[in-house]
């Protein structure tokens, strides 16, 4: 696809999908622009308008086939693509999403998480090693790892992406308070957690 996605798009069609996955459970051959934007509280013709970028269009009076209309978004967004990843911190954050199994619906695979706790090196959560820091520049060079998931304190972040870096890794999604400093090829992800619930509270 040419065309250049916004990141609001790109959120609002990863919404789109989980829409659709749920309708395929429930065998929903058909689904509407209509029904999507009731479900997520947003106009319809912000809903048209993203699906057009998808080149899908659907039928008068009957909607988007829910199959077809979910295999386009996982193509647009590289959900057919496995991206692997491994997960820097094993405290309680690091644990849940090694433990999420949907990861895999979106073509994450999770290969193993680090930690530099004695007591954690060598269990396994969700049959994901728990593996010594240490050795992450050594793992990577034998894994192909796309993506670094960081969950370390937010102290001990700065650090931590230096050695997820140097190790050749160039892609990391932050989980952590901190703003990292990274050289200018090494792309971030903020998942600012916090900022999030402050949008959602703030009207409260």
């Amino acid at each position: 696809m040419d065309k250049k996605i916004s990141e609001k798009v790109i959120s609002r069609l990863t919404l789109y999908h989980c829409i659709l996955r749920e309708f395929i459970t429930k065998e929903h051959e058909y689904i509407s622009s209509k029904q999507i934007a009731t479900l997520l509280r947003i106009d319809d013709s912000q809903v048209r308008k993203d699906l057009n970028l998808l080149n899908n269009s659907g039928k008068t009076r009957v909607g988007y086939n829910v199959k077809e209309l979910k295999t386009t978004i996982e193509k647009t967004l590289g959900y057919s693509k496995t991206k692997h990843t491994c997960i820097i911190g094993a405290g309680n954050l690091g644990m849940a999403l090694a433990k999420y199994d949907n990861f895999t619906s979106y073509g994450l695979n999770v290969v193993a998480m680090f930690d530099n706790d004695t007591n954690k090196i060598g269990n396994k959560i969700n049959d994901k090693e728990i593996l010594d820091i240490k050795n992450l520049s050594n793992f990577v060079s034998h894994n192909e790892i796309d993506i670094a998931i960081l969950t370390v304190p937010s102290k001990f972040a700065q650090e931590t992406s230096e050695l997820i870096v140097n190790s050749g890794i160039k892609y990391i999604w932050n989980f952590t308070s901190r703003v990292l400093k990274v050289p200018e090829d090494v792309q971030v992800w903020n998942e600012n957690l916090m900022g999030n619930f402050l949008q959602f509270t703030y009207n409260i």
